[in-house]
């Protein structure tokens, strides 16, 4: 039942986010420094895959749409994160709130679903490497891709349009730095039907985070197995060295997301939600470029080649002047 005497609220009001002036400028450099380094990185990886034919294979495809999927994730709420530091309002529209939320879970279910074709990828190289060329050719790398953006931005959608429906009165003070859909249904003024579709929500994320994780986690048994099988150490120490970036990324990112909704009734303290939201929201994509650029030599040596490149060209273009 909707509250008697109450207007529905048309934007919400984000009260973590701190009120004085220094501590804001405080929070605000570093938070722009990481979004700077997530965008640039991402797009030097980005290019330097698109750059070099050599690293045109199904790996460092999937590594370049994961790198363009965390632009657009970071995108959907740091650069709101920004704005509400050095705003005094701190608020943001119902309508702003909703494509937020569907922007934000779109692109991190997109690259769910892309580890997971990556650990599919990583496994197909190790256990069945003669066949490898002929199964992941680039024409299944571009579909599986596809596939993973097109399940990321449906599967979201049913939810954010339950919501959209749903009156919003009382407070709208938003508990969170960015919105997200347990803090907003807590805000819903039908407590009956909100109760249930928290319930429902989290049924669906660990549906989905629970089934990611048991396929990739089969993906790196086989995988592991058959590197034991490997006799020589250098051998072994050549094929693991090839999952390390995607595991250690997989790991990064599940941690984070699992704390965050496999949690069912489980509360934390306003305290322990923003920093859990941070690591998966901020931290986890500041690192993947980090991981994937200093863990990979080919990756390395490319960025130094094409720097040495653009080092050339300006001095050229100075000696001319």
């Amino acid at each position: 039942m909707d509250r008697p005497n109450q207007t529905t609220a048309w934007e919400f009001i984000f009260s973590v986010f701190p009120y004085s002036w220094g501590d804001s400028v405080l929070c605000f450099v570093p938070l722009l420094i990481i979004y700077t380094f997530i965008v640039v990185g991402n797009l030097v990886i980005i290019t330097v895959v698109q750059l070099n034919t050599h690293l045109r294979t199904p790996m460092y495809l999937f590594i370049s749409a994961l790198s363009f999927l965390e632009i657009w994730y970071t995108t959907a709420t740091i650069p709101k994160m920004l704005s509400s530091l050095l705003s005094e309002r701190k608020s943001i529209s119902l309508n702003g709130c909703l494509l937020q939320m569907y922007f934000f879970h779109s692109t991190g279910i997109s690259e769910v679903c892309l580890l997971t074709a990556m650990a599919f990828d990583r496994y197909l190289a190790i256990c069945s490497p003669l066949h490898y060329p002929t199964i992941m050719t680039p024409k299944l790398c571009a579909q599986l891709t596809l596939s993973c953006c097109v399940c990321g931005f449906i599967t979201p959608f049913p939810e954010i349009a339950w919501i959209s429906t749903l009156p919003f009165c009382g407070t709208n003070h938003l508990e969170h730095i960015f919105c997200d859909f347990l803090p907003v249904l807590r805000l819903a003024c039908t407590d009956t039907q909100a109760i249930v579709m928290i319930q429902v929500v989290d049924i669906v994320h660990a549906v989905q985070i629970i089934t990611a994780v048991i396929l990739i986690v089969l993906s790196y048994v086989g995988i592991v197995a058959v590197i034991l099988r490997i006799r020589s150490a250098e051998g072994r120490h050549k094929a693991f060295s090839t999952c390390v970036s995607h595991l250690t990324v997989f790991l990064l990112f599940f941690v984070s997301v699992a704390l965050m909704y496999l949690r069912f009734s489980a509360t934390y303290s306003l305290f322990w939600d923003t920093a859990i939201a941070l690591a998966f929201a901020v931290l986890s994509p500041f690192f993947n470029p980090i991981i994937y650029s200093l863990r990979n030599k080919e990756i390395k040596e490319a960025i130094k080649k094409h720097m040495g490149q653009a080092k050339t060209f300006f001095h050229k273009t100075r000696n001319l002047k």
